[in-house]
C-alpha cells in the first residue's frame, strides 16, 4: 500500500487500474503531505482547502443532491488519481464516502453488482451503509 496515505483518519482504496485514492473524514488533517485533489460529500460548503477541491451537497444518510454534478466530479477525480493524490471524504467516512468510491469503481472496471463488496475489503468493512446507497450503486453501473 501507499505508506504516505496511511495516517489517522484515512484509509485507502486501489482502484482496478492501480490508482489509489485517499478517503476519510473531512476536515481532519491528513498530517504529512496532503492531498492534491479533493471530493468532499457534504450537506454544506466545507470552505476552502490548501489544494484544490470539488464539493458535492450530500446530506447525511442521503444521496448526492445533483446526480449529474456528482457523476462529473468522479470523472474528474479518476481521471486526476492516475497522477495525482486524490481523496474523496464526507462526515464520518464511511456511508457518503464508501458510496462515492464504490461508484469510482464501477467507472474503473468493477461491476456495479461487486462494487460494494469490493469497497468494503479494500476500505471499510462497513462502506455503502444504507439500502439506498447500495440501490444507488447498483443503479449507478446501469447509467455511468
Amino acid at each position: 500500500m501507499v505508506t504516505t496515505w496511511d495516517v489517522a483518519g484515512r484509509g485507502v482504496l486501489r482502484l482496478p487500474s492501480g490508482c489509489w485514492c485517499g478517503a476519510g473524514v473531512a476536515g481532519r488533517g491528513a498530517g504529512g503531505r496532503g492531498a492534491e485533489f479533493g471530493v468532499y460529500l457534504l450537506g454544506r460548503d466545507p470552505g476552502v482547502t490548501a489544494w484544490e477541491a470539488r464539493w458535492v451537497r450530500w446530506p447525511d444518510f442521503r444521496l448526492p443532491s445533483d446526480r449529474a454534478a456528482f457523476a462529473a466530479v468522479l470523472r474528474e477525480a479518476l481521471s486526476r488519481a492516475a497522477g495525482e493524490r486524490v481523496e474523496f471524504a464526507c462526515g464520518g467516512g464511511i456511508r457518503r464516502t464508501g458510496t462515492a468510491l464504490a461508484c469510482l469503481a464501477v467507472l474503473n472496471g468493477v461491476p456495479a453488482r461487486e462494487a460494494v463488496a469490493y469497497v468494503r475489503a479494500g476500505y471499510h468493512p462497513r462502506a455503502v451503509e444504507t439500502p439506498w446507497q447500495r440501490r444507488f450503486v447498483r443503479r449507478y453501473g446501469a447509467g455511468a
